[in-house]
């Protein structure tokens, strides 16, 4: 398990996914290249859930898991954008011989979303994704969360991108989620 959200702690009036109303959602992942499997389970609020020790039997055999660390984490609302938000018509025309104005403008409308700071490695919950490859949010997929793999291990360098559609996400089909690493 590398996150565990509670639900009832997001800032419920600025999130574009409709997620839980309580409980807790945990994300199942590797974060360290490549994943073999990962999930999404919603835990409903009052369920009672027990921590189990980091070792399992494999064909009779003890095997251990990597434990990591426990961080708490603190919603903080921020704005994204989406990667090709310059090929908009508006700003395709205005581009031309002014990319130096887009930077500026992109980079103070980040910054006065985030109250004058930016968080640095993080996991996001929604919006659009950061991702260092190509985006996984296209094609009618959103993203879900975004973790970066120092913010759970600070010597590992991936990013894990979980998306799905709009409509999955409000289901709770977490099973047809999609699941993609970078690094």
């Amino acid at each position: 398990m590398i996150l565990s959200v509670d639900c009832a702690a997001l800032p419920r009036d600025v999130l574009d996914i409709e997620l839980p109303a309580d409980g807790h959602l945990l994300f199942f992942s590797d974060i360290e290249y490549p994943p073999d499997s990962s999930a999404v389970l919603h835990v409903p609020a009052g369920t009672p859930t027990t921590e189990h020790p980091g070792t399992y039997d494999f064909d009779g055999e003890s095997m251990q898991v990597r434990v990591y660390e426990s961080r708490t984490l603190y919603p903080l609302v921020g704005l994204t954008l989406d990667e090709d938000w310059r090929d908009a018509p508006a700003a395709a025309a205005f581009a031309k011989g002014h990319d130096d104005v887009l930077d500026r403008f992109e980079e103070d409308i980040l910054e006065a979303a985030a109250g004058g700071t930016r968080p640095g490695v993080c996991v996001q919950i929604g919006g659009f994704s950061n991702s260092w490859d190509m985006a996984p949010d296209t094609d009618g997929l959103v993203l879900l969360a975004q973790l970066a793999g120092q913010a759970i291990d600070y010597e590992v360098f991936t990013l894990n991108l979980i998306v799905g559609t709009r409509e999955d996400i409000a289901a709770r089909r977490y099973d047809r989620l999609q699941y993609e690493q970078q690094c």
